[in-house]
C-alpha cells in the first residue's frame, strides 16, 4: 500500500510540476516576446485567459476520457499536448498564439481530475490533505522552475529557446511516467462510451457538482477568488516589474520564482495544518483574508523596497496566495462519493478556473483603461478579502458543522 501511494504521488507531482512550468513560461518571457512581436505587454493576460479557457474545455468534456483511457495516460497526453503548444508559440506567428494558448490549457486540464482520481484511490485517509497538497505544490514548483530557468535562457538566447527547453522537459516527463502506467491505469474501462464526453449534458457538470454537498458552493466561491488573485499575481508580476519598475528580466524572474517557491512551502505547511484543524472551509476563509492583506502589502511596498525586503514581501505574498489549491481539492474529494471524485473535481476546478479565466482579461483591460498596474492588483486583493469574510460568516452561521 505504501509503495502504491508513493508511486502515485510521484507520478501526479511530476506531471503537475511540468504542466505548470509549461503554462508559466509565457508569462515569464512575456516582456521580450511581446516587444519582439509588437503587441502591448498587458496582452499576456489575454493569452492567460485563453490558456484557462482551454483547461475549462477539458474539464467540461474530458472527464470521461479519464475513465476510458486511464488517468496516467491522460496525464501523459496532457504534457505532450503542452509541448506541442509551445512548439506552435515558438514559431513566432501572432495568429498561432491563441491556438497555442488553448492547447496549453487543454494539456493542463487533466492534472486536476486525473490526479485526484489517482490520489483518492491510494492516499492514506489520515494524510489525504497533506498528500493532495504535496501534489498541488507541483504547480508553484513548476512556476518557480520557469522563473529560474526560462528567464535567464530567454535573456541569453531568446524567448523561443526557453520554450524549446520546456518542450524537452515535457517529453522526458511523459516517458518517465510510462513504467507506472500499468498500475495507475488498472481500473480504466476501455469500453467506456466516448460519446459521453461530447454532450451538452457535460456543461451542466459544475451545477451538478454544487448539489453534492452544501459545503461545495462556498468552497468553490472561495476558490474562485483565490484563483483571481493568484492568476493576477503570477501572470503579470514579471511584466509589471519590467515595464513599470525597470527591472531586468532575470531580476523579475528571480522575484517570480521566489513567489512560486513560497507557494510550494505554503502548500506543504498549510496542507499539514489543515489535516489537523479538520475544517477546510473555515481554514481557507481565514487564509484568504491573510493572503489578501499580504498581497496588497507586496503590491504597494514591494517593488520600491530594498532587494532583501522586496524578496521577503514577494515570498509572503506567494506563501499565502498560492497555497490553497491542495486543501480545496482534498475537501472536494472528501465530500464526494468515491465513484464521483473525478467528476466532482472537474466541476469544482472548472468553477474555480473561472477566476483564472476572467481575472487576467479584466486585469489587462484595466491596465489599458487606467494606465495603472497597481489598481488591478488591489482589486483582486479586495475581491478575495470580501469573499473570505462572507464565507467565514456563512461557516460561523452553520455552527462549524462539517459538510
Amino acid at each position: 500500500m505504501r509503495r502504491s501511494w508513493i508511486a502515485a504521488l510521484f507520478a501526479t507531482l511530476l506531471i503537475q510540476t511540468v504542466g505548470s512550468s509549461l503554462s508559466q513560461i509565457v508569462p515569464v518571457v512575456a516582456p521580450i516576446m511581446t516587444a519582439e512581436l509588437g503587441v502591448p505587454p498587458q496582452t499576456v493576460g489575454n493569452f492567460a485567459s485563453l490558456n484557462t479557457f482551454g483547461a475549462i474545455l477539458f474539464l467540461a468534456f474530458g472527464t470521461p476520457l479519464v475513465a476510458a483511457f486511464g488517468p496516467a495516460r491522460l496525464l501523459q497526453a496532457g504534457v505532450l499536448t503542452g509541448a506541442a503548444a509551445l512548439a506552435l508559440a515558438a514559431a513566432g506567428q501572432i495568429w498561432l498564439l491563441p491556438v497555442a494558448a488553448l492547447m496549453l490549457g487543454i494539456g493542463y486540464g487533466p492534472t486536476g481530475p486525473a490526479g485526484s482520481r489517482i490520489l483518492q484511490a491510494t492516499a492514506p485517509p489520515r494524510h489525504r490533505v497533506l498528500i493532495f497538497s504535496v501534489k498541488q505544490a507541483g504547480a508553484p514548483a513548476g512556476g518557480a522552475l520557469a522563473g529560474i530557468i526560462a528567464a535567464p535562457v530567454a535573456a541569453a538566447w531568446g524567448w523561443q529557446a526557453a520554450m524549446w527547453v520546456g518542450i524537452a522537459v515535457a517529453v522526458l516527463a511523459a516517458l518517465a511516467l510510462q513504467p507506472l502506467r500499468g498500475a495507475l491505469d488498472a481500473e480504466r474501462n476501455p469500453r467506456f462510451p466516448l460519446r459521453e464526453a461530447f454532450t451538452l449534458r457535460r456543461l451542466a457538470a459544475p451545477v451538478a457538482t454544487l448539489r453534492i454537498s452544501p459545503v461545495l458552493p462556498p468552497l468553490c466561491l472561495q476558490a474562485f477568488a483565490f484563483a483571481a488573485l493568484q492568476g493576477s499575481l503570477f501572470n503579470f508580476t514579471v511584466t509589471w516589474l519590467v515595464e513599470a519598475h525597470d527591472a531586468t528580466l532575470t531580476a523579475a524572474g528571480t522575484v517570480f520564482a521566489t513567489m512560486q517557491l513560497a507557494g510550494v512551502i505554503g502548500r506543504l505547511l498549510l496542507g499539514w495544518g489543515a489535516d489537523r484543524l479538520g475544517d477546510a472551509t473555515r481554514s481557507l476563509a481565514v487564509h484568504g483574508m491573510l493572503a489578501a492583506g499580504l498581497s496588497a502589502l507586496w503590491v504597494l511596498a514591494g517593488p520600491g523596497a530594498p532587494w532583501a525586503l522586496m524578496l521577503l514581501l514577494a515570498f509572503l505574498s506567494g506563501f499565502t496566495a498560492a497555497s490553497w489549491n491542495g486543501i480545496f481539492l482534498a475537501e472536494v474529494a472528501r465530500v464526494s462519493p468515491p465513484d464521483r471524485v473525478a467528476e466532482a473535481s472537474s466541476g469544482a476546478i472548472m468553477l474555480c478556473f473561472l477566476g483564472y479565466l476572467s481575472a487576467p482579461t479584466a486585469f489587462a483591460f484595466a491596465v489599458t483603461v487606467t494606465g495603472s498596474w497597481t489598481l488591478p492588483f488591489l482589486a483582486a486583493c479586495g475581491l478575495l478579502a470580501v469573499i473570505s469574510v462572507l464565507v467565514l460568516a456563512w461557516r460561523g452561521a452553520r455552527g462549524g458543522v462539517a459538510g
